[in-house]
């Protein structure tokens, strides 16, 4: 009878399980949802982010161009590097303290784009330029899909770009010793990865894949991109899929 008794907890302890689904042989990934500018007069746009093999807790930047590579705004930006205060900024002892940060390596594209100077001259954001609520959020941990609306009309043709990079993301090439004297580069190591996918309102598709298309300047000291991604390894991998959907 106690045998019995113990099979039958055991079975509904696994019915009630609140850990990863198991998908035909995989484990089903977890995925976190955004909302940002809910009240903008444009299309809907909607990013779905499935993580790849390599994700490991990276910063994102989300955004917009025209077809000459004009910014026109920002969807999404991770609210530390929109802000310049991170939660994990710097170590005293065994703990990490949040405070102000100045990571120009972060997210350089982006910022550069932007186009905005903070008062010690970087393009990142900080207190006094930092990007509004409405097109900041948390950092996702896991997949996710991201629904904001561009602030008005939008080109017909245009441009939407992710900027993604991870932290301590080294290999045989983007070595942690490259450029010793310039600790932003260690911070980062691999650049920023660029991707992006251009939207045709006049042939309107279900949905889009967003590419990449090059990487960032690995200190953050400039806004160019680089197309050759033959040096990049496992930042390739922080994603598996991008795709874009307009409403």
């Amino acid at each position: 009878m106690n045998r019995i008794l113990i099979l039958f907890a055991a079975i509904a302890l696994g019915a009630c399980s609140t850990g990863p689904i198991k998908k035909q042989g995989r484990i089903q990934d977890e995925k976190t949802f955004l909302v940002n500018n809910p009240d903008g007069k444009g299309p809907e746009i909607t990013v779905d982010f499935q993580k790849g093999e390599s994700f490991y807790y990276p910063i994102f930047a989300i955004w917009l161009e025209d077809m000459d590579g004009k910014y026109l705004q920002t969807l999404y930006v991770a609210r530390s590097a929109g802000t310049g205060y991170f939660k994990y900024a710097r170590q005293e002892g065994n703990k990490w303290i949040g405070g102000v940060k100045r990571a120009p390596q972060t997210l350089p594209y982006w910022s550069h784009k932007r186009g905005v100077r903070a008062s010690d001259g970087l393009f990142m954001p900080d207190e006094g330029t930092a990007v509004p609520d409405a097109y900041t959020g948390a950092t996702p941990v896991t997949s996710f899909t991201l629904t904001s609306r561009a602030d008005g009309q939008l080109p017909e043709k245009y441009k939407v770009i992710l900027e993604i990079n991870q932290n301590w993301d080294w290999n045989e090439y983007w070595t942690n010793d490259k450029y010793p004297d310039d600790e932003n580069y260690k911070m980062s190591c691999q650049p920023a990865l660029i991707y992006e996918t251009v939207i045709d309102s006049g042939r309107p598709e279900n949905s889009y894949q967003m590419k990449p298309a090059g990487h960032s300047h690995y200190s953050g000291k400039t806004g160019e991109l680089f197309t050759d991604l033959s040096t990049l390894t496992t930042a390739l991998k922080i994603a598996e899929t991008i795709t874009v959907r307009v409403k």
